[in-house]
């Protein structure tokens, strides 16, 4: 069946129940007009009656309740005023001919016409009925029962009006028959109606002709009750608009939706309410609901349709011409007119909701700025991961977790040749390769572990629930492997190894404590040429007392605060000094004299290590100078830190200060401690070579204990190796490290290389050394460390620190000016 075919069958089954209750209206009047009384003194009361009910009919007060139009008539207080005053067959017909008088009078058309005045003696009828079975014929209005009839007469009048009225609706749209509700201001305009019927009556009693009266009063009260309800519902109106725009107050964009969804449901009677948002950038959005709260909330484009409804837009700016953030409609189930006070609230309330949402927009962006400022100020701009700020706080809360989820560890990793490729590729390859183990090294760590890039090449990892502490350094390997895989960058593969430390948490000092160990631990690995290491406290030099020293460096280096102590070179043979090497000393004035040990780290990992290199070149020369100038001029060596080399000012340096001393560059030995890390750097390379062309020497420390000290031999040439402590110390009571010197003094005499051994503490190892051939030592055997003073009277006094292996030994002394490159390494 078609929409139209549908369409009529209502109407034409709609028509059926008006004729059918127009039917029943006609013989309830028939049966009336049998019962009619007879005296004709009671005809003034009847046409009393009748144009009571006319006036009852002209003169509702309407009320809109959503799309719902209300009236609040007087039909209640006339049925009670009939009641007592007419007979029941009598006020069935006054009831009937005022309200068709009502209807022709206001025009309305056949059906409604024919229904009203049907509905009106239908539920006159059923409350006289009512009252006839509870009071009988005569009704005492101001007795119990006669005031409990009418009471409830006029309930049965409301019921049946409102039943009448429902089936219609019912049959009208096609729906079930839904008994429509009485509104909580219908149900106090019925008492008004009940309280002004038993009002008249008592005025009745006293003389019935002011039954006349009744009419204009009741048009009077019509008005004054409208110009009152009117007034009420306008001051009502614009409390609750105040009210729904001061809870525009709030912030969140969220709540500023729902807050103006269930407002304007209430405030206008909405059936519904859409909120449509245009803000910023963002696809359109819309809030949906009602007064029960929101339905929905999203991007209107994935919004569930609705059905058709009355919609009344206004745009969120106010005013058509500012559009604003959005748009706000009202949508009914009816045909609904605004009044112009209602427009005019529509306007304002849409203006606060375009001030809100704008607000709430802007508090919105705000959020998110800040959030993402904190984002970026916890996290590192070229990788994502996270920076040391971000460490520290996060990783002290983490720590600090009791009871904790396991063990924490942290690794911390220093990669190996980055800053060949930041000067051969340039810096955007560099950015490149940090990228790239960053998230090799996000990938490699677990859900709950943090990853961090401190700055520079440097990464850490903390661990955050190891089962067990052993499981730390298997972790950190995992973590170092990961960079083991070639990294390609504009199509050429590059492998970046690393270096790295790992230590194991709690400790005292929290994240700060435990980041300095791991450090400590790595640089410890590159020392020693390894991969990775494990902190261990008792190699820990730079106990946690180094950050206060650090602290202090630059008021020591400028208070005078270092000074130099010389450890003698002799010549194994005769017991004569060769040479003198220079050791720092830190004169605290509370610590006492502290070794490079203790300091020397906190040096090489802050911008003082340029001063303090110039400040032991200088005092070291000036010695060598004063030497010279008293008649022995002997060499003096200067231990390099490995980071110095990365200084480009470097070798300017070293030219200059060699230079203004007035010491000849041979005489001045830079000794450097192989590290497999700067042996395969170009830079330090270039360095050593412009050192070497200089004429100043270069001496491999700790020869044989790193992993690639040939390989650097190989690349850059040097003129001396130093035998590490440890092979000496072993010489008499091990094979192994006799192999190693006996190896170590070979490769020098092949290479036309100097060697010293370290550490000769006896005379059984000075004697094993030069059996071997190794030519120079230093040693407790033959001095500990002095001044430069007393290394000039040692000098002056040409006695041996150890008597001479042979008595037939001589020792012939070459000018210094006859000394070549060639031949000085052997005498």
């Amino acid at each position: 069946m078609s929409t139209a075919d549908a369409a009529t069958a209502r109407n034409a089954t709609l028509r059926r129940y008006i004729f059918g209750h127009a039917a029943l209206a006609l013989g309830v009047l028939l049966v009336a007009t049998a019962k009619l009384p007879g005296p004709a003194g009671a005809l003034w009361l009847a046409v009393g009656m009748l144009a009571l009910y006319t006036v009852a009919g002209l003169a509702p007060v309407q009320l809109r309740l959503r799309s719902q139009g209300v009236q609040f008539a007087w039909g209640e207080a006339a049925v009670i005023i009939g009641l007592v005053v007419l007979p029941p067959s009598t006020m069935i017909w006054a009831a009937a001919l005022g309200r068709l008088a009502a209807e022709l009078i206001g025009r309305r058309p056949a059906d409604k016409l024919t229904l009203n005045v049907a509905k009106q003696v239908v539920a006159v009828t059923a409350a006289a009925t009512l009252s006839y079975l509870v009071a009988g014929t005569r009704v005492d209005p101001f007795s119990v029962r006669g005031a409990v009839a009418l009471v409830a007469a006029t309930g049965v009048y409301a019921l049946f009006a409102a039943l009448s009225v429902s089936i219609a609706i019912a049959l009208a749209n096609g729906t079930r028959l839904r008994l429509m509700p009485l509104h909580r201001v219908e149900l106090i305009a019925i008492s008004g109606n009940i309280a002004i019927a038993f009002l008249i009556l008592a005025v009745l009693r006293f003389d019935p002709r002011l039954l006349f009266a009744i009419p204009p009063m009741i048009v009077f009260l019509r008005l004054a009750y409208a110009y009152r309800l009117r007034t009420h519902t306008e001051r009502e109106a614009w409390q609750r608009l105040a009210a729904a725009t001061d809870r525009f107050s709030e912030v969140d964009l969220a709540q500023v939706l729902g807050t103006a969804v269930t407002g304007a449901a209430e405030l206008f009677g909405a059936d519904e309410v859409e909120v449509l948002v245009r803000l910023g950038t963002e696809p359109d959005g819309l809030a949906r609901g009602d007064a029960q709260g929101v339905s929905w909330a999203g991007p209107a484009a994935d919004a569930p349709a609705t059905g058709e409804a009355e919609t009344i837009e206004t745009p969120l700016g106010g005013t058509d011409a500012d559009a604003g953030p959005g748009e706000l409609r009202l949508r009914f189930a009816g045909t609904v007119r605004l009044s112009d006070s209602e427009r005019y609230a529509l306007r304002t309330f849409a203006a606060a909701l375009g001030t809100a949402l704008r607000n709430a927009y802007a508090y919105a962006e705000a959020q998110r700025r800040a959030a993402r400022h904190a984002y970026d100020a916890a996290h590192d701009p070229l990788t994502g991961l996270a920076n040391r700020r971000y460490l520290l706080d996060v990783g002290e809360q983490v720590l600090s977790e009791r009871p904790a989820r396991g063990t924490q560890a942290m690794v911390l990793i220093d990669l190996d040749h980055f800053k060949e490729v930041n000067d051969t590729l340039g810096h955007s390859a560099g950015d490149e390769v940090l990228t790239a183990i960053g998230r090799r090294l996000a990938t490699a760590a677990g859900a709950d572990d943090i990853v961090v890039r401190l700055g520079g090449d440097e990464f850490a990892v903390l661990f955050v629930a190891l089962p067990a502490p052993a499981l730390a350094v298997h972790r950190a390997r995992q973590m170092l492997a990961t960079l083991d895989p070639p990294i390609e960058v504009d199509g050429i593969r590059i492998t970046v190894g690393g270096s790295a430390g790992v230590a194991l948490a709690p400790v005292q000092g929290g994240v700060g404590e435990l980041l300095r160990r791991t450090d400590v631990a790595m640089y410890q690995a590159k020392r020693e040429g390894s991969r990775l290491a494990e902190y261990v406290r008792q190699r820990d030099t730079a106990d946690v007392g180094r950050l206060a020293l650090g602290g202090e460096l630059r008021a020591a280096l400028h208070g005078n605060q270092f000074a130099l102590r010389y450890l003698p070179i002799v010549e194994l043979n005769s017991g004569r000094i060769s040479a003198a090497e220079a050791l720092a000393r830190w004169e605290h004035p509370y610590r006492g004299e502290m070794a490079p040990r203790q300091f020397l780290t906190a040096i090489e990992r802050s911008d003082l290590l340029p001063e303090f290199t110039e400040l032991v070149l200088d005092t070291a020369l000036e010695a060598a100078y004063q030497w010279a100038e008293a008649g022995h001029p002997i060499g003096v060596a200067v231990n390099l830190s490995p980071r110095s080399l990365l200084d480009p000012d470097f070798l300017r340096v070293v030219q200059r200060r060699v230079t203004a001393s007035g010491v000849p560059p041979e005489q001045l030995t830079l000794e450097l401690t192989e590290t497999r890390n700067l042996s395969r750097l170009d830079v330090v390379d270039e360095t050593l070579r412009g050192l070497r062309e200089l004429g100043v020497r270069i001496a491999l420390d700790d020869f044989g204990t790193g992993s690639s000290s040939l390989g650097m031999l190989a690349r850059v040439p040097v003129d001396e190796l130093k035998i590490d402590r440890s092979f000496v110390a072993g010489l008499v009571t091990s094979p192994e490290p006799a192999a190693v010197v006996r190896a170590a003094i070979d490769l020098g005499r092949s290479l036309d290389l100097s060697v010293v051994a370290e550490g000769v503490e006896s005379q059984r190892q000075r004697a094993l050394l030069f059996e071997l051939g190794c030519p120079c030592g230093s040693g407790y055997l033959f001095s500990r460390p002095v001044t430069d003073a007393r290394i000039g009277e040692l000098l002056a006094a040409e006695t041996p620190l150890a008597p001479p292996m042979s008595a037939d030994a001589q020792v012939i002394r070459i000018p210094p000016g006859r000394l070549t490159r060639s031949n000085r390494h052997r005498l």
